[in-house]
């Protein structure tokens, strides 16, 4: 629901957010959708060129969209530089979080004070020495540690456990079935070939206005704190190991994984699939492509790519075959320019 059940005029949109408008301020929005299902009272977005034709016959109200676009638009319109984000800041306006009702249920078990502000559901288990800030919400099921900290406005949904000593900033989302703190992966190997685990006696350290996605797992550090940075956004499903540091505005997409003491800089963005391993060092403004397997460190920006494009399996199978034999056909490669070399010199 909107803040508003009347929705805003684009005169209103335009006021909040800035944009250049094209056509009738006083047209009233009371939704956001696509291009291609849009209706006269929905705001929608063109951000990618394949999509262009769809302004030809859209029933949107208004579009936001960049100038490049706008001669292509026979509708009212506000251009903008960055039309994705213009949208997601409408989309926000009017589509805003339900507000929680404040108070302790029942059924939860709390061994620590809390701010009358804070809301807390059915069944979740919130420690002593928690502290928790004014107008969180702890969904239902949840499992909060002793000491752990959270800033305010604070959302956990359901079912999320937060182990003991572990720090989340302000206005920090968590999805369901997420898991921070949980023990690293930290293990000895003895003579014998049996394994020794290492106790792990770091924290998680999560920044201001983090979304982390459902079943995503952050592990605590070995020694020294896992980081994630403000503003950083974790995807659904999401492998950070221990010690990790994540810089601030990086995104990581869904099943990403990423070993133990890796440092990802700032803005970052890696696609679905990728993995990073351990003690690597990943510069500010790097992009990884989906599927990519990063084995070395990156020391500059730009977007780097290790996924090999899909083709019919019969095809991929002759690939496969010859590059697995690619170091001696590079042997042969180089006893051949040996031998030219040589007949060059004798001719």
């Amino acid at each position: 629901m909107s803040e508003r059940a009347d929705g805003f005029t684009l005169e209103e949109i335009v006021s909040r957010f800035g944009g250049e408008l094209i056509g009738d301020g006083r047209l009233r929005i009371l939704q956001v959708a696509t291009l291609e299902n849009a209706g006269p009272a929905d705001f929608a977005f063109l951000a990618n060129q394949k999509y262009r034709k769809q302004l030809k016959t859209s029933r949107a109200g208004a579009v936001v969209l960049s100038a490049g676009y706008a001669r292509d638009c026979q509708l009212p319109c506000i251009i903008s530089d960055n039309p994705y984000a213009y949208y997601a800041r409408v989309a926000r306006l009017l589509n805003p979080p339900r507000p929680a009702t404040p108070g302790v249920h029942p059924a939860a078990i709390v061994e620590t004070k809390l701010h009358p502000s804070v809301s807390v559901g059915a069944a979740t288990f919130i420690a002593k020495d928690v502290r928790i800030g004014e107008n969180s919400v702890i969904g239902p099921g949840c499992v909060i540690g002793e000491g752990v900290s959270l800033g305010p406005e604070a959302l956990l949904y359901g079912n999320v456990t937060v182990y003991t000593g572990c720090m989340i900033g302000a206005r920090t989302i968590i999805h369901s079935g997420a898991v921070i703190g949980a023990d690293g992966f930290g293990i000895a190997r003895d003579a014998d070939g049996s394994w020794t685990k290492i106790p792990q006696i770091g924290r998680v350290i999560i920044g201001d206005d983090v979304e982390i996605g459902a079943n995503t797992t952050i592990d605590r550090g070995a020694l020294d704190d896992t980081v994630i940075e403000d503003g950083v956004k974790l995807d659904n499903q999401i492998q950070v190991g221990h010690n990790v540091r994540i810089g601030a505005h990086t995104a990581l997409a869904g099943c990403v994984g990423i070993a133990g003491s890796a440092r990802v800089g700032r803005r970052c963005t890696v696609g679905g699939g990728a993995i990073i391993l351990g003690h690597l060092t990943i510069a500010d403004d790097v992009n990884i492509s989906a599927a990519t397997l990063v084995t070395k460190s990156i020391n500059q920006p730009g977007t780097y790519t290790g996924a090999m494009p899909f083709e019919p399996h019969r095809d991929w199978l002759k690939n496969a075959a010859q590059m697995r034999h690619l170091d001696a056909m590079a042997e042969k490669m180089r006893e051949l320019e040996a031998r030219l070399a040589q007949l060059e010199k004798k001719s």
